[in-house]
């Protein structure tokens, strides 16, 4: 996910999980049933989910919506006395501002997607990787490499998987790379962003909550990170020779090829403004801003797209100013009941209203859980009667940390509710600050990645979604199930693996008194 400033940006997350503590501490929310009740409305939309996408295959995020908010209505009765404290607490989950970083992220980067592709950035694409003879069996593991790298620069796996399933995902498809490979890929890149980015929220949270200097815990993290990596890139290689893309009728994949042209590859320097503007410390919002604008001139001055790409008004012609208005370049008059606004600013942000949705109301229902008290049973739980020893205490943050977010799909919140009990059991243990960071950033920034329910599957779902309207070539066949790509998230299991496996072996492991960590950094 993204950030803000640094500086900012730090003390607005340590005021959002002193917060979630002050909740936590409330447990005003009383269940019939006890405190495990206070995870219905989660379990229910999971199971709504398992069956909605998994057993029905049915992949509609609007259909998740609806399971979400009837699980949320259904937990309503389980409440004892007066409802309006449950019903308060919806709204306090819904304005919490994890959930208003994934939603600024997925628009931002969904218009500038949409942008760059207005100006032919896929076509480009298809015509460096036909020139370079980079074929369907490499592709999956070439674009695992660069939406990392991406991931890495800018600091938002959700922006980053928006980007490459609107532009990287197409091309690939087109040249005959498998498409549930390919999304497994971009799934991939944007988990190993995620966890090594410095400028991850994932990151700071898992360095704040823990006692440690960021710049410490990215360093003590690459060895972990660069070892799931490298299997997961040679995995990709493999599964790329062995799993056949979808057959694109007659000869238009071929036309298509022959047709693409070098020019959309100019936005490479959109890519490029958006990155260094990242990397110099500008706020997401801001680096893709610029990007946008840079995307818009370079369509303009180069001839890449017409400014009605962009932007498109189709005015009724009996509109008062019509005449008046006609001759501007994103100005259409038409027939009554044709009107409608169009283009790629448009369309980059409407794609994601339901996802939107869908986020607002399960970070709501994860309130309901901490003021409930499920999540402080569950972890007590865990601490007292699992984490018994240095291995199972390892092993116990990385089976908590998975199985929160399992229930909670936004990474960023799920680590937030997680980690004061990281640190508990840690200190407990006596283990290092930047050893319980490693583990907590690492479960988060992967499961949010894999879950089929999970924030970042759907936002890349959401985008795909779109592609059949965009594209004459591109049919509803080539759109992949969140249920079927979760197997294929090949860094995001490895990620996992390495963890589980350093748990139960002491790999890398670290005890306070072996290493200090320094006040906590501010970048």
């Amino acid at each position: 996910m993204a950030v803000g400033p640094p500086d900012d940006d730090d003390t607005d997350i340590e005021r959002e999980i002193e917060e979630e503590e002050i909740a936590r501490g409330k447990n005003d929310i009383e269940f019939y049933g006890g405190r495990a009740m206070s995870a219905f409305p989660i379990a229910f939309f999971i199971a709504w989910a398992i069956v909605q996408s998994g057993l029905l295959r049915i992949g509609d995020t609007t259909g998740l919506v609806a399971g979400m908010l009837i699980g949320l209505i259904l937990g309503l009765l389980f409440v004892k006395g007066s409802w309006k404290t449950y019903a308060n607490t919806i709204f306090e989950g819904m304005t919490q501002r994890v959930a208003a970083t994934a939603i600024v992220a997925w628009l931002w980067a969904g218009m500038f997607a949409d942008t760059i592709q207005a100006g032919g950035f896929v076509s480009g694409l298809v015509w460096a990787a036909d020139t370079a003879q980079v074929g369907a069996t490499l592709f999956p593991a070439i674009t695992f490499i660069l939406a990392g790298l991406l991931a890495t620069g800018i600091g938002t796996g959700y922006g980053t998987t928006v980007a490459f399933t609107g532009l990287f995902f197409p091309a690939g498809v087109l040249l005959g790379a498998n498409p549930v490979l390919l999304f497994g890929a971009i799934l991939s890149g944007a988990v190993f962003g995620d966890n090594l980015a410095p400028v991850s929220d994932t990151t700071i949270v898992s360095a704040v909550t823990q006692d440690s200097d960021i710049g410490g815990v990215v360093a003590s993290r690459f060895k972990y990170a660069i070892v799931a990596a490298v299997v997961a890139f040679a995995a990709y290689v493999v599964a790329g020779n062995v799993m056949e893309g979808i057959e694109i009728t007659g000869d238009a994949a071929q036309i298509l090829v022959e047709e693409s042209e070098p020019a959309g590859l100019l936005h490479l320097v959109s890519m490029t403004v958006v990155i260094a503007t990242a990397v110099a410390g500008r706020h997401i919002v801001e680096a893709i801003s610029w990007g946008i604008i840079t995307a818009v001139i370079f369509n303009v001055v180069f001839g890449l797209a017409p400014v009605s790409d962009m932007l498109l008004f189709q005015a009724p012609e009996d509109a008062p100013i019509a005449e008046q208005v006609e001759f501007l370049p994103f100005v259409e008059i038409v027939e009554s009941g044709e009107e409608i606004v169009s283009g790629s600013i448009y369309s980059g942000a409407q794609g994601f209203f339901p996802l939107i949705v869908l986020t607002l109301l399960i970070v709501a229902g994860a309130q309901i859980m901490i003021r409930g008290g499920g999540f402080e049973a569950l972890q007590n739980w865990l601490l007292d009667n699992v984490a018994t020893s240095v291995r199972r205490a390892e092993t116990t943050m990385v089976g908590g940390t998975a199985l929160v977010n399992g229930m909670i799909t936004i990474n960023t919140a799920a680590e937030i509710a997680i980690a004061p009990y990281i640190a508990r059991i840690g200190e407990r243990f006596n283990i290092n600050g930047y050893r319980r960071a490693n583990i907590l950033d690492a479960n988060t920034s992967a499961l949010g990645y894999i879950f089929p329910w999970s924030g970042g599957v759907l936002v890349g779902y959401a985008q795909i979604t779109q592609l059949p309207g965009e594209f004459e070539w591109f049919t509803q066949d080539m759109v992949v199930n969140p249920a079927d790509v979760f197997p294929f998230v090949f860094h995001g299991w490895l990620l996992v693996a390495v963890f589980l496996i350093a748990a139960i072996t002491g790999f890398g492991r670290e005890y306070v008194h072996d290493r200090e960590s320094e006040e906590v950094a501010r970048l």
